[in-house]
């Protein structure tokens, strides 16, 4: 089967787990070997020089040419019974005398067996059956759903032709079909997030403005898309969730835009393109300035370093992207689109009373709400210090109170997990096997359970987590593990973790019973690492290292929350050596090698060669040994009969003895400096490793190790070794490692992006009093994001922290629109004052949409157990910090009121901006109209530009939604 799906298209490498190997097995008998004074090399040698055929040249005999051979290739067991070995007493000695000569499998191992559960559908169903697993992976760029496909459905096509009746084929792992679920999923997640903020702009902006901001999404997602092409990204999970995050901010450019286009048609009572490009004006450097600062906020976080940073890069890469693209979108379609789509005079009118009872509306709701705050100097400072302690309260959510956990990804609901098995070393094969026996009929009554593969003696096919843990290196005879399947996530309503942690309560009594030790391993959501909590042990020499290492493991079991303790330390385990006696061995004229090599073909599975067999693609061995039952008691290969140089055979027992001797433990290094590990999970719900540090570090504080080191009051060394290994010391490695350098290089990016974002606004507004206010109300945030975990019951992730990031710079946004309209109305002679509550009235419209399409936008992607720290962060966050922005920002406006004028020479207030235009009235209102239209007349070329736009969109648009239509009504995975 494996050289027929390696003919599959995009196929990679291939291997199968499990199965024993087609071979010839001749195993002689010690006694009778003895009896006709034969030894081993001699009956080895007689089969290899009875399987030999050479070409002995050629001869030509009249007009025809003819190759000559000599010899034969053995074919079968019946033709290697009838070699002759030897004579005994003029008798010809056959190899069928001296052995049994059987063609079959070749002993065990390794074993593997496949359990069907409470969930399984299929129609065979199976209870301990033989299993043998094929795994295939796939080219690099290339395809895995269409790839998988194509290899279920070559299976299907040798069914009755290769594959018997008798042997059934069960699916245990399709990667393909996992990615192609979760894309589906998020497709969903994205016409979703399309659909929902469609609605909000059809109701805070009218019909005509939402059809024009709609049609930017599709737009701008079809040109990131582009772009994540050009610049080389696969479309996969956190492509397509940068893609769900942006919609929610993408369309934030052309709402501001196309509200600010219609007022001004509202105001002035016509809908000219000169009003339209003034309209555009007076929002453009706002706009783009909004825009850099949430582009500055994102990209930093693509220089986050380790495995984090790649596995996260997608998401500052495309989202920055999108912002960018929905900018030009803004101001190179949005307004060419709405000028298109523009309202008769009689749908204005209808539009400014609906504009103006929204306005009464919000002033009813906010000026109560702001005035007494403006009028009343000591409540506004009492606001002002209240907002700075609640923001500084909600901290304490984290610690010390830990209502809000704190980890670096949440787990994901897998379709699959894994159950580790180690047994002390030493431990036979069976003894393993039937170990993971018992632990399989346990967990296969696990409702949600499809199926079980156990495996004793070898690993399961790896993935990306059991490559970076080394588990494809597990194959002695001690080691064993558990694959264990689970129902559609959509079938079920637990989630794998839920169940895994279920499976490790059911299982760990058992294996404490049977003496061994388990592991309950879930597929990590992001970048795998050695195990959740692990620490390194350093010390002088290695018989302190392993005290400390024993008395760690004491303590990981001790403490709250770890569980699945284990250390690398190996136990004692013992080995048989056959000393040789030189001495003797030299006077009887018999070589070391000859006795080595006696009993390397004793022990079992030395090869002499392969049988020809007609159309076969893997050899059949023929193999030399002793049966299995005088190999397993060393003493009874006292009698194997060794040849001397002389043609004497002497027992192999009067040449030296067999020694039990104990093995020798394992050292690890790093980093060229010894070490030993200590290793556990997290469970419960402080399920980041920190929390398990702290609970061991509690039980290290009253350790004094053997060398006189006294563990409290020492570092933790959480991000390093001990810096010598003069004295006994450890450092914590793990998920741990990977959670502070993420978290670490994000709040390096957060600081950059604060700075980048304030460089921003002081170089557009050319003050440094008026940039502090703006950015002001970014550790609002917090107010709504840590209350948001706590309330949702979610961790605080790295995604929660992506989502954290990007919010301060789409905060801004909403500030930069108040203040940008204050100085415009300052500027037209209008006190501070009013401007600062009219411009949080105005704007709160605009502000209000844009706030509500991004949490629409999160709300997407709130269930997804990865990312749901990121749609809490930008849900909660955006509501609570845009109310605090409408609050703060006039108050910050009126408090720095003499930074909207400037000082003259005599002392007198002037004003900083001078009007930009002058009102046109009477009779030449229409004639002026139509010379400015004239001017700004939209050249050929762009409009040309912007109806492709247009045309690219709406076809994006159709196809999703129709993909998503027949998806639901057929059911059926269009890929």
């Amino acid at each position: 089967m494996l050289q027929e799906l390696g003919q599959v298209k995009n196929t990679g490498k291939g291997f199968v787990v499990g199965g024993r190997a087609d071979q010839i097995r001749v195993e002689v008998m010690p006694e009778r070997l003895a009896g006709y004074s034969l030894s081993l090399q001699q009956v080895a040698n007689t089969v290899k020089a009875a399987n030999a055929e050479s070409n002995v040249g050629a001869v030509e005999a009249g007009s025809t040419s003819f190759t000559v051979y000599s010899g034969a290739f053995l074919r079968t067991a019946d033709s290697i019974k009838r070699l002759v070995v030897g004579t005994h007493n003029g008798a010809p000695i056959y190899m069928r005398d001296i052995a049994n000569i059987v063609h079959g499998p070749e002993d065990a191992k390794q074993v593997s067996y496949y359990y069907t559960g409470p969930s399984f559908e299929g129609e065979h169903k199976a209870n301990g059956d033989a299993a043998v697993t094929i795994a295939i992976a796939k080219k690099e760029d290339t395809n895995g759903v269409t790839v998988s496909r194509a290899i279920l459905k070559k299976i299907e096509e040798l069914k009755g032709r290769l594959i018997p009746d008798n042997v059934y084929v069960e699916t245990t792992r399709d990667y393909g079909k996992t990615a192609n679920d979760k894309v589906n999923e998020l497709l969903a997640a994205m016409f979703e997030a399309t659909v929902i903020v469609a609605i909000l702009c059809l109701i805070g902006l009218g019909a005509r403005a939402a059809f024009v901001v709609v049609t930017v999404i599709p737009v701008v997602i079809m040109l990131t898309i582009w772009w994540a092409m050009m610049v080389d990204y696969t479309v996969d999970r956190v492509s397509l969730f940068a893609l769900i995050f942006s919609i929610g901010i993408l369309v934030d450019d052309a709402t501001v835009v196309v509200e600010n286009i219609f007022r001004h048609w509202l105001v002035k009572g016509r809908t000219t393109i000169p009003d339209a490009v003034d309209a555009v004006r007076e929002v453009g450097n706002p706009t783009i300035l909004a825009t850099f600062t949430i582009i500055a906020a994102l990209l930093p976080m693509g220089w986050v370093s380790g495995l984090m940073g790649p596995y996260m890069r997608p998401i500052p890469v495309l989202g920055a992207s999108a912002m960018f693209f929905s900018l030009i979108a803004a101001f190179v379609f949005t307004p060419w689109f709405a000028l298109k789509v523009r309202p008769k005079l009689a749908a204005l009118e209808a539009a400014e009373k609906r504009e103006q009872r929204t306005h009464r509306i919000i002033g009813k709701f906010y000026r109560p709400l702001i005035m007494p705050l403006v009028e009343n100097r000591k409540l506004g400072i009492l606001f002002l210090v209240s907002v700075i302690g609640v923001t500084a309260a909600t901290c304490l959510l984290f610690y010390p109170t830990q209502w809000v956990p704190v980890k670096m990804l949440p787990f994901d609901n897998k379709p699959e997990f894994s159950v580790i098995i180690n047994m002390p070393e030493g431990t036979a094969m069976p003894v393993t096997a039937n170990v993971a026996h018992e632990l399989s009929e346990a967990v296969k009554t696990i409702p949600e359970v499809t199926a079980v593969q156990s495996f004793a003696g070898t690993a399961q096919p790896f993935n990306f987590n059991g490559m970076v843990r080394h588990y494809y290196l597990r194959s002695r005879p001690w080691e064993g593990d558990l694959l264990v399947l689970l129902k559609d996530k959509n079938e079920r309503e637990r989630g794998s973790h839920a169940i895994a942690v279920d499976a490790r309560s059911i299982l760990k009594p058992i294996a404490d019973r049977l003496g061994a030790k388990i592991a309950v391993v879930e597929m990590p959501p992001g970048p795998p690492v050695l195990q959740t909590v692990v620490t390194e042990i350093h010390g002088p020499d290695e018989q302190t290292r392993h005290e400390v290492a024993r008395k760690m493991t004491e303590f990981f079991e001790q403490s709250e929350g770890v569980v699945d303790v284990d250390n690398y330390m190996s136990e004692p385990s013992n080995y048989w050596r056959f000393e040789i006696n030189v001495d003797k061995a030299a006077r009887r004229g018999i070589s070391v090698e000859s006795i080595n090599g006696t009993l390397a073909m004793a022990m079992g599975g030395y090869r002499l060669g392969d049988v020809k067999l007609a159309s076969t693609i893997e050899p059949t061995f023929i193999v030399i040994q002793v049966p299995l039952a005088t190999r397993s008691q060393v003493s009874q290969l006292s009698n194997l009969p060794v040849m001397s140089t002389a043609g004497h055979s002497v027992p192999l027992g009067e040449l030296g003895d067999f020694v039990l001797q104990q093995e020798e433990p394992i050292i690890f290094h790093k980093d060229l400096r010894a070490i030993e590990y200590v290793v556990g999970e997290m469970e419960g719900r402080l399920g980041a490793p920190i929390y398990g540090m702290f609970n061991v570090e509690a039980f290290t504080d009253e350790y004094t190790t053997p060398d006189g080191v006294i563990m409290q009051g020492m570092p933790m060394n959480l991000i390093g070794p001990p810096s010598d290994d003069d004295k006994s010391g450890f450092e914590w490695t793990g998920e741990w490692t990977v959670t502070f350098e993420t978290f670490r290089d994000m709040g390096i990016a957060f600081m950059a992006a604060l700075v980048l974002i304030y460089g921003l606004i002081v170089y557009e507004f050319r003050d440094f009093a008026i940039a502090g206010l703006i950015m002001s109300p970014i550790p609002c945030t917090m107010i709504g994001i840590a209350p948001g975990h706590w309330i949702m019951g979610v961790e605080f992730t790295a995604t929660s922290m992506i989502g954290m990031i990007a919010l301060g710079g789409i905060i801004v946004r909403q500030s930069i629109l108040i203040v940008e309209f204050v100085k415009i109305e300052v500027a037209k002679g209008r006190p501070v004052r009013e401007a600062a509550v009219a411009g949080a009235e105005i704007r709160m419209r605009p502000i209000m949409i844009t706030s509500l399409t991004l949490m629409a936008g999160a709300w997407a992607i709130i269930y997804d157990p990865i990312f749901t720290g990121m749609a809490v962060s930008l849900l909660f966050g955006a509501g609570v910090a845009t109310l605090m922005a409408v609050l703060i920002i006039p108050l910050g406006c009126i408090s720095l009121r003499k930074r909207f004028y400037m000082e003259t020479a005599e002392g007198s207030a002037e004003m900083v901006l001078s009007p930009k235009y002058a009102e046109i009235e009477g009779e030449e209102v229409i004639e002026a109209a139509k010379e400015i239209e004239q001017e700004y007349k939209t050249p050929l070329w762009m409009r040309l530009y912007s109806g492709i736009f247009a045309l690219f969109g709406w076809i994006f648009l159709i196809l999703n939604s129709v993909f998503i239509l027949l998806k639901m009504a057929v059911g059926t995975v269009l890929g």
